[in-house]
C-alpha cells in the first residue's frame, strides 16, 4: 500500500471522520473527505510523491460585532467558520518553497531571503515570506516545503481569505518544523504582521485572531500586544437562527485606500484629542470638542469616531445578551451596529456606481423586519452582508437573495470550534 492509499484509508477511520465532522459538520463529512482525497491526489501528481505529507487548515471568519474597531484597540465579537484554506504540505531540505494554489500560478521562492520585497505587495508570495520571517523572529524554526492548497474562503468574499491563508501558513511551519503548539495569539500576531508589512494591507487583528482562536470569541484589543480573548458558548442554530452571508458580487480588489482611510481618519480625531487611538475617548469628549475637531479634521472622520465609540460599547452589550440568552436584545444590537456602519462609518459602498451591498441590506430589512438582523460584514465597501435568519425563513431568504445576486450568492455558515488544524498519518 502506497502513502496515498494509506491516507485514503485514514480518511475513512472513525477517528478522522469525527475530526472532520468537528471541523465542518456532519452534513459536510462526505464532501470534505472527497475534498481532502482530491487534494492529496493533486499533491502526488504535482510533486511525484507524498513522503512526509501532512494536512493543515485554517478557517475563515465571520465578524459579528465590532465593525472597524480592532485597529483603534477596540472590542470585537467574531467566530471562525466551516470554510477554510486547506493545504497538503511536505518538508524540503533546501529551503525552497514550491506553492501550488488552486486557480493561481505556481510560486517558487527561497526562504534564505525573508526581507520585504518591493513590488511583491498584494501577492501570496509576500505572505509566505512575511509569515516565514515572523516565525523566525519569534524563535521558531522554518524550512522549505512543497504545498498544494485549495480554499473555500473565496477571495473578496469578506470572510477573510488572506487571514485564513496566513494562519494556515503558520500551521505549516509549526507542524513541519516545530511542535505544533504555537499559542493562537502568536499565530494571529505573526499573520497580521505579514499582512501589514509584506502584503501591504493595513488591517487590524480581528481577522487573524478569529481564524487562529477558533469558535465564538470576544476579543479586547486595548493592550494590542496582549489582547484579552474570551471563548463564548452559544448555538445560534439551536435558538432557531441561521447565519447567512450574502455575497453581492463586488470585489475587494483596489479598495485598499478606502480601508486605510478608516483607521487613518479615526486616529486623526484621536490625535486632536491628544491620544494615539480612539479607545478611551468618550462620546462626551467628541461632543465637547466638536468646534475644535471640525477645524482640524473632516466631518467624515468625526462621524467615524462617533461610530467607533458607540460600536465599541455595543460589543460587551452583545456579549452580555448572549450570556443571558436575550436573543431579541442581541438582534436589536446587531441591527444598530449595521445602521451605524451605514450612516456613520460609511463603509457600504466605495462608488455610486456599485451599491450592491446597499441593495442587499435593503432586501434583508424587508425580508427580516421584526424577526432577524442584518448588517455589513467585515471591512465593507464590497463583499458580503451578515444576516441572522429564522430557520423557517432561511430557504425563502436564500431564494430571493440568489435571484437578486446570482446562484450560490448565499452561504449558510456553521461556527467551527477549531482554529489552525493539523492532520497527519501517525
Amino acid at each position: 500500500m502506497n502513502l496515498t492509499e494509506k491516507w485514503l484509508e485514514k480518511l475513512n477511520t472513525p477517528g478522522t471522520e469525527a475530526h472532520l465532522t468537528k471541523l465542518y459538520g456532519a452534513a459536510n463529512l462526505q464532501a470534505q473527505k472527497e475534498r481532502y482525497a482530491t487534494l492529496l491526489k493533486t499533491f502526488e501528481e504535482t510533486f511525484e510523491g507524498t513522503d512526509g505529507v501532512r494536512l493543515f487548515s485554517a478557517p475563515g471568519r465571520t465578524e459579528i460585532g465590532g465593525n472597524h474597531t480592532d485597529h483603534n484597540r477596540g472590542r470585537v465579537l467574531a467566530a471562525s467558520i466551516n470554510l477554510d484554506a486547506l493545504c497538503a504540505a511536505a518538508p524540503r531540505k533546501d529551503g525552497i518553497v514550491r506553492f501550488h494554489s488552486e486557480g493561481y500560478a505556481p510560486i517558487e521562492m527561497d526562504l534564505s531571503d525573508t526581507d520585504v520585497h518591493a513590488g511583491e505587495e498584494g501577492t501570496t508570495a509576500s505572505l509566505i515570506r512575511g509569515v516565514a520571517d515572523g516565525m523566525k523572529r519569534a524563535g521558531y524554526r522554518i524550512g522549505g516545503f512543497d504545498a498544494c492548497v485549495t480554499s473555500t474562503v473565496a477571495g473578496g468574499s469578506g470572510l477573510s481569505s488572506s487571514a485564513a491563508l496566513e494562519v494556515m501558513l503558520t500551521a505549516v511551519f509549526d507542524g513541519l518544523y516545530n511542535r505544533f503548539d504555537m499559542p493562537f495569539t502568536e499565530r494571529a500576531q505573526i499573520s497580521r504582521r505579514a499582512e501589514n508589512l509584506y502584503f501591504g494591507k493595513p488591517s487590524g487583528l480581528l481577522d487573524q485572531m478569529a481564524s487562529a482562536a477558533g469558535g465564538l470569541v470576544t476579543v479586547d484589543f486595548e493592550d494590542e500586544k496582549n489582547p484579552k480573548v474570551e471563548a463564548l458558548q452559544y448555538d445560534f442554530a439551536k435558538k432557531g437562527y441561521a447565519l447567512v452571508v450574502v455575497a453581492t458580487g463586488g470585489s475587494h480588489a483596489n479598495l485598499t485606500d478606502h480601508y486605510a482611510a478608516i483607521p487613518k481618519e479615526m486616529r486623526e480625531v484621536a490625535a486632536c484629542l491628544g491620544q494615539e487611538v480612539l479607545r478611551g475617548i468618550s462620546e462626551t469628549d467628541l461632543m465637547t470638542n466638536l468646534p475644535k475637531l471640525r477645524k482640524q479634521v473632516s466631518d467624515r472622520a468625526i462621524l467615524r469616531a462617533f461610530h467607533f465609540v458607540a460600536e465599541n460599547d455595543r460589543v460587551p452589550a452583545q456579549v452580555a445578551a448572549l450570556k443571558e440568552d436575550r436573543m431579541g436584545d442581541f438582534l436589536h444590537l446587531i441591527r444598530e451596529s449595521g445602521r451605524s456602519s451605514y450612516m456613520y462609518l460609511q463603509n457600504i459602498y466605495a462608488t455610486n456606481e456599485d451599491q450592491s451591498l446597499s441593495l442587499a441590506l435593503c432586501l434583508a430589512e424587508r425580508l427580516l423586519a421584526g424577526s432577524g438582523a442584518w448588517r455589513i460584514h467585515g471591512g465593507g465597501f464590497a463583499g458580503t452582508t451578515l444576516n441572522f435568519v429564522p430557520r423557517e425563513r432561511t430557504d425563502h431568504f436564500v431564494k430571493l437573495m440568489e435571484e437578486a445576486f446570482g446562484k450560490d450568492a448565499c452561504r449558510v455558515l456553521n461556527i467551527r470550534p477549531v482554529g489552525a488544524d493539523q492532520l497527519e498519518l501517525g
